[in-house]
């Protein structure tokens, strides 16, 4: 029924509905649920591309089974600042780290950043990570060397040795950085082949024509990055008296 869980059924017509091309709306519009609720469905479940109705609903089964398990052992959710609703805020974070998955980052590492950003310090220590996800630390490790590996994160000095993993309005841009720099390296990797590939080549041609586009888009990127930091930079900082 529209507001409960997704039965067996709804999610083969979800499948259906994915092997037609459908929106997420239509779908959702022919089910009776809110496209939200089919959104999140299929991104925590493989994505549009390797959705299966009947794996997702084991998934789900098996996700129920261990939230069960875990209130059965008496454990008590911290309390939410500014009132927010628990299971709201749950149900975006899923969102979001399926979000993020879509862009080809793996789940522990999507969840890590979820969580970094749906906090309202933008920081937390491996610790809390830890206690918050309920996974083991050498999980929130791999997946903050893969985030800071991607400018997505970065360390700072917190209370006595431990460390806080920050997100805040500099690490788009720094990710963006990057990017155009690996982008750059490709590129000039290219340029190389087509001197060993012989130019006027068809392979040399096509790894020219890889540079040429890498270089525009690594280039475009870049600026793009510079611009908006500083537009936005400019637009936060308050105007000087008279």
């Amino acid at each position: 029924m529209p507001g409960g869980r997704l039965t067996q059924q709804e999610r083969r017509q979800i499948a259906v509905g994915l092997a037609d091309g459908l929106a997420y709306a239509e779908i959702a519009r022919r089910l009776g649920r809110p496209t939200s609720t089919v959104t999140r469905e299929v991104m925590r479940n493989g994505g549009p591309t390797a959705y299966r109705a009947d794996l997702a609903h084991h998934a789900t089964r098996r996700r129920t089974r261990r939230r069960g398990s875990a209130a059965s052992r008496g454990a008590r959710p911290e309390p939410l600042p500014h009132g927010r609703d628990a299971e709201a805020v749950r149900a975006f974070e899923e969102v979001l780290t399926s979000v993020f998955m879509a862009t080809g980052t793996p789940r522990m590492t999507a969840r890590v950043l979820a969580c970094l950003y749906t906090t309202d310090s933008g920081s937390l220590t491996a610790a809390e990570l830890v206690r918050r996800l309920q996974v083991s630390p050498a999980s929130v490790s791999k997946a903050i060397a893969f985030l800071e590996e991607q400018g997505l994160v970065r360390r700072e000095r917190g209370e006595g040795r431990r460390e806080r993993y920050v997100v805040d309005d500099d690490v788009w841009y720094q990710s963006m950085i990057a990017s155009a720099r690996s982008l750059a390296q490709v590129a000039e990797t290219a340029r190389q082949g087509v001197g060993i590939l012989g130019r006027g080549t068809p392979a040399a041609a096509r790894l020219e024509g890889a540079a040429r586009f890498l270089d525009f888009v690594g280039e475009s990127t870049a600026r793009a990055a510079e611009q908006a930091r500083e537009v936005l930079h400019t637009a936060t900082v308050p105007a000087a008296a008279d």
